[in-house]
């Protein structure tokens, strides 16, 4: 079983930077709509541009394609060998907390690294000779603060689609009918390679998901994230407000499912935990498996 360390923000590591690069091999990078267009407005082009050519799945994941480093691993494509970052100044809040992790459930929020070892002793053993700093202070020293802001608005926007799909399931008399596809569609979403549910969701709602026009935003991603929210609900509403079948609805709620797990992914959540958290939430609200 996996060891996880977890750490207060007054805990002291060594947590300087590393020159190395050994960060940019081997790794995965998930990355939320509002990260996605930071590393577009660093790199100098539109947020789908880099999408398109940098990221895989629809934009929620770095694409690491670059020519091998660190142990042969390859690099992210982002990574430029003897120059570093090609996006530094718009890395995603992954980039910025390595080596460590950041989790909220709730109101706790706490921060993590794999195993019992520190994980920059085995690829920057150098780091060992440099001043220990706190997690608060190498946060504040790798500008975390707007990045972990957008990450909690994008928690609860995925939370919001989960719930559009809950609505569609239980206030439209869809579980009273006795419909049981519904849910088996949340698990098989679950249970699917990202790929495979970025295709099932199609690239209309995959591009509304991950590449919102919100240019003049982008330095609030508080108000970024809000904006996005009700883009996706107004779609929704345009899309789903006049459906009077059951096999129409069911649909609904699975495509409205599946961009909360989409997006969940991309926030670095586990979609088949997930699907099934939200679906022991509907049973206990009267759906049927």
């Amino acid at each position: 079983m996996a060891v996880t360390t977890r750490l207060s923000l007054n805990d002291k590591l060594h947590l300087t930077c590393s020159r190395s690069g050994t960060c940019c091999h081997g790794k995965i990078v998930r990355l939320n709509p509002w990260e996605l267009a930071c590393l577009a407005e660093a790199k100098g082009v539109t947020p789908k541009e880099f999408r398109d050519q940098y990221c895989d799945f629809g934009g929620i994941q770095l694409r690491f394609d670059g020519p091998p480093g660190w142990r042969e691993q390859s690099a992210c494509s982002q990574y430029l060998p003897d120059f570093g970052c090609s996006a530094h100044f718009g890395r995603p809040l992954a980039c910025r907390l390595y080596p460590l992790g950041r989790q909220r459930q709730g109101e706790e929020l706490y921060y993590m690294y794999q195993g019992s070892d520190f994980p920059c002793l085995d690829g920057c053993p150098e780091v060992v000779d440099l001043p220990q700093l706190t997690v608060a202070a190498y946060s504040e020293g790798q500008a975390t603060k707007r990045f972990e802001a957008a990450q909690d608005e994008y928690l609860e926007l995925m939370q919001n689609l989960a719930d559009c799909a809950f609505e569609l399931l239980l206030e439209t008399g869809l579980a009273e009918s006795g419909d049981r596809q519904t849910v088996r569609l949340w698990q098989e979403m679950g249970q699917e390679e990202p790929g495979q549910l970025q295709q099932r969701l199609g690239s209309n709602w995959i591009d509304l998901l991950m590449l919102p026009d919100l240019a003049e935003d982008l330095n609030d991603p508080v108000a970024f994230a809000h904006r996005h929210h009700d883009l996706i609900m107004l779609k929704a509403e345009e899309s789903f407000g006049t459906l009077d079948n059951a096999a129409d609805i069911s649909k609904a709620s699975a495509l409205m499912m599946g961009l909360a797990l989409h997006l969940g992914r991309g926030l670095g959540a586990n979609p088949p935990e997930l699907a099934e958290h939200w679906i022991k939430t509907a049973k206990a609200h009267g759906a049927l498996d």
